[in-house]
Protein backbone atom coordinates (compact mmCIF):
# COMPACT_ATOMS: atom_id res chain seq x y z
CA UNK A 1 0.00 0.00 0.00
CA UNK A 2 1.42 3.44 -0.75
CA UNK A 3 -0.36 6.61 -0.19
CA UNK A 4 0.87 10.21 -0.01
CA UNK A 5 -1.13 12.40 2.15
CA UNK A 6 0.52 15.42 3.29
CA UNK A 7 0.29 17.07 6.82
CA UNK A 8 -1.53 20.12 5.46
CA UNK A 9 -4.23 17.62 3.97
CA UNK A 10 -7.14 18.28 5.72
CA UNK A 11 -9.33 14.81 5.66
CA UNK A 12 -13.23 14.74 7.07
CA UNK A 13 -14.48 11.92 8.98
CA UNK A 14 -14.83 7.93 6.99
CA UNK A 15 -12.74 9.35 3.96
CA UNK A 16 -11.69 6.45 1.96
CA UNK A 17 -8.30 6.82 0.27
CA UNK A 18 -6.98 3.71 -1.62
CA UNK A 19 -3.63 2.46 -3.27
CA UNK A 20 -1.31 4.98 -5.07
CA UNK A 21 -3.19 8.10 -3.88
CA UNK A 22 -1.08 12.11 -3.55
CA UNK A 23 -2.91 14.44 -1.61
CA UNK A 24 -1.54 17.84 -0.52
CA UNK A 25 -2.96 20.90 0.31
CA UNK A 26 -6.34 20.38 -0.39
CA UNK A 27 -9.87 19.86 2.09
CA UNK A 28 -11.49 16.54 1.43
CA UNK A 29 -15.40 16.84 3.29
CA UNK A 30 -17.18 13.30 5.35
CA UNK A 31 -17.84 10.25 3.48
CA UNK A 32 -15.46 11.12 0.55
CA UNK A 33 -14.50 7.69 -1.67
CA UNK A 34 -10.97 8.55 -3.71
CA UNK A 35 -9.64 5.64 -5.96
CA UNK A 36 -6.80 4.97 -6.63
CA UNK A 37 -4.23 6.57 -8.75
CA UNK A 38 -5.73 10.14 -7.89
CA UNK A 39 -3.57 13.21 -6.96
CA UNK A 40 -5.71 16.04 -5.58
CA UNK A 41 -3.49 19.27 -5.08
CA UNK A 42 -3.46 22.16 -2.97
CA UNK A 43 -6.12 24.87 -2.57
CA UNK A 44 -8.89 22.01 -3.99
CA UNK A 45 -11.85 21.04 -1.97
CA UNK A 46 -14.06 17.97 -2.21
CA UNK A 47 -17.37 18.48 -0.44
CA UNK A 48 -19.14 15.52 1.60
CA UNK A 49 -20.34 12.23 -0.07
CA UNK A 50 -18.44 12.94 -3.41
CA UNK A 51 -16.69 9.84 -5.23
CA UNK A 52 -13.64 10.48 -7.10
CA UNK A 53 -12.88 7.56 -9.43
CA UNK A 54 -9.47 5.90 -10.07
CA UNK A 55 -6.56 7.89 -12.14
CA UNK A 56 -8.06 11.16 -11.62
CA UNK A 57 -6.29 14.34 -11.55
CA UNK A 58 -7.94 17.41 -9.59
CA UNK A 59 -5.32 20.34 -9.81
CA UNK A 60 -5.01 23.60 -7.68
CA UNK A 61 -8.34 25.87 -7.78
CA UNK A 62 -10.83 23.06 -8.58
CA UNK A 63 -14.26 22.81 -6.04
CA UNK A 64 -16.11 20.00 -6.14
CA UNK A 65 -19.64 20.66 -4.00
CA UNK A 66 -21.30 18.11 -1.79
CA UNK A 67 -22.63 14.59 -3.77
CA UNK A 68 -20.31 14.93 -6.65
CA UNK A 69 -19.34 12.16 -8.81
CA UNK A 70 -16.52 11.93 -10.74
CA UNK A 71 -15.56 8.83 -13.23
CA UNK A 72 -11.98 7.43 -13.71
CA UNK A 73 -9.53 9.07 -15.52
CA UNK A 74 -10.87 12.48 -15.32
CA UNK A 75 -8.61 15.69 -15.61
CA UNK A 76 -9.47 19.47 -14.97
CA UNK A 77 -7.28 22.17 -16.13
CA UNK A 78 -6.39 25.24 -14.58
CA UNK A 79 -4.15 27.31 -16.72
CA UNK A 80 -5.44 29.18 -19.90
CA UNK A 81 -2.15 29.52 -21.55
CA UNK A 82 0.32 26.60 -19.90
CA UNK A 83 3.69 26.98 -20.55
CA UNK A 84 6.86 25.30 -19.91
CA UNK A 85 9.59 28.45 -19.64
CA UNK A 86 8.71 32.11 -19.11
CA UNK A 87 9.71 34.92 -21.27
CA UNK A 88 13.34 34.83 -20.21
CA UNK A 89 13.63 31.14 -21.20
CA UNK A 90 14.04 29.71 -17.30
CA UNK A 91 10.95 26.76 -16.19
CA UNK A 92 8.23 28.43 -15.01
CA UNK A 93 7.30 28.87 -11.12
CA UNK A 94 3.96 29.56 -9.86
CA UNK A 95 4.51 33.98 -10.07
CA UNK A 96 4.95 32.91 -14.19
CA UNK A 97 0.86 31.77 -14.15
CA UNK A 98 -2.23 32.18 -12.81
CA UNK A 99 -4.58 29.44 -11.41
CA UNK A 100 -8.10 29.58 -12.93
CA UNK A 101 -10.26 27.60 -10.94
CA UNK A 102 -13.55 25.34 -11.71
CA UNK A 103 -16.66 24.72 -9.31
CA UNK A 104 -18.61 21.99 -10.01
CA UNK A 105 -22.21 21.90 -8.11
CA UNK A 106 -23.72 19.99 -5.98
CA UNK A 107 -25.31 16.08 -7.42
CA UNK A 108 -23.43 17.08 -10.37
CA UNK A 109 -21.42 13.96 -12.62
CA UNK A 110 -18.94 14.26 -14.66
CA UNK A 111 -18.45 11.07 -16.65
CA UNK A 112 -15.39 8.52 -17.43
CA UNK A 113 -12.38 10.07 -19.38
CA UNK A 114 -13.57 13.71 -19.43
CA UNK A 115 -11.71 16.83 -19.53
CA UNK A 116 -12.65 20.37 -18.19
CA UNK A 117 -11.17 23.26 -18.56
CA UNK A 118 -10.40 25.91 -16.20
CA UNK A 119 -12.72 28.85 -15.11
CA UNK A 120 -15.81 27.15 -15.77
CA UNK A 121 -19.10 25.83 -13.58
CA UNK A 122 -20.81 22.45 -13.73
CA UNK A 123 -24.19 23.60 -12.84
CA UNK A 124 -26.22 21.61 -9.82
CA UNK A 125 -26.86 17.86 -11.45
CA UNK A 126 -25.37 18.20 -14.35
CA UNK A 127 -23.92 15.46 -16.11
CA UNK A 128 -21.12 15.29 -18.54
CA UNK A 129 -21.05 12.18 -20.66
CA UNK A 130 -17.90 10.18 -20.80
CA UNK A 131 -15.06 11.49 -22.74
CA UNK A 132 -16.36 15.23 -23.37
CA UNK A 133 -14.70 18.32 -23.28
CA UNK A 134 -15.95 20.59 -21.13
CA UNK A 135 -15.02 24.25 -22.75
CA UNK A 136 -17.96 26.40 -21.24
CA UNK A 137 -20.64 26.28 -18.31
CA UNK A 138 -22.82 23.61 -18.07
CA UNK A 139 -26.37 25.02 -16.81
CA UNK A 140 -27.89 22.89 -13.83
CA UNK A 141 -30.25 19.92 -14.68
CA UNK A 142 -28.72 19.15 -17.89
CA UNK A 143 -26.84 16.47 -20.02
CA UNK A 144 -23.77 17.59 -21.86
CA UNK A 145 -21.83 15.31 -24.50
CA UNK A 146 -19.32 15.59 -26.70
CA UNK A 147 -15.75 17.28 -27.69
CA UNK A 148 -16.31 20.21 -27.36
CA UNK A 149 -19.46 19.39 -25.30
CA UNK A 150 -22.92 20.46 -26.40
CA UNK A 151 -26.16 20.34 -24.43
CA UNK A 152 -27.65 17.14 -25.33
CA UNK A 153 -30.36 17.12 -22.70
CA UNK A 154 -32.43 19.20 -19.72
CA UNK A 155 -34.57 17.96 -16.88
CA UNK A 156 -37.58 19.45 -16.54
CA UNK A 157 -37.99 20.83 -13.46
CA UNK A 158 -40.77 19.01 -10.40
CA UNK A 159 -43.97 20.60 -10.27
Amino acid sequence: MYQRIAPDVKLGKNVRVYDFTNLYGCEIGDDVKIGTFVEIQKGSKIGNRCKVSSHTFICEGVILEDDVFIGHNVTFINDRYPRATNGAGQLQTESDWSCVGTLVKRGASIGSGSTLLCGITIGENALVGAGSVVTRDVPPGTTVAGNPARVIKSISPKI
